[in-house]
């Protein structure tokens, strides 16, 4: 899901390394956090996810 080339090189350019198994574990962060995105956006009966809406998958519903 995400693409692990520029993942590296973010840890790179700030003079870091990074394991593969380090690297499947953020991917799977990432899914998962994807996930609850689409679980809240479903629950809140959007159809369609837009940026105007993009703060329901974010399950920010008291902004103002």
């Amino acid at each position: 899901m995400i693409q692990k080339t520029k993942v590296k090189k973010m840890f790179n350019t700030a003079g870091l390394q990074i394991t593969t198994q380090a690297l499947n574990m953020i991917e799977e962060e990432v899914t998962k956090d994807i996930l609850g995105m689409v679980e809240r956006t479903k629950s809140g009966n959007v159809k369609r996810l837009t940026p105007d809406l993009f703060w329901v998958a974010l399950g920010r519903y008291n902004t103002q």
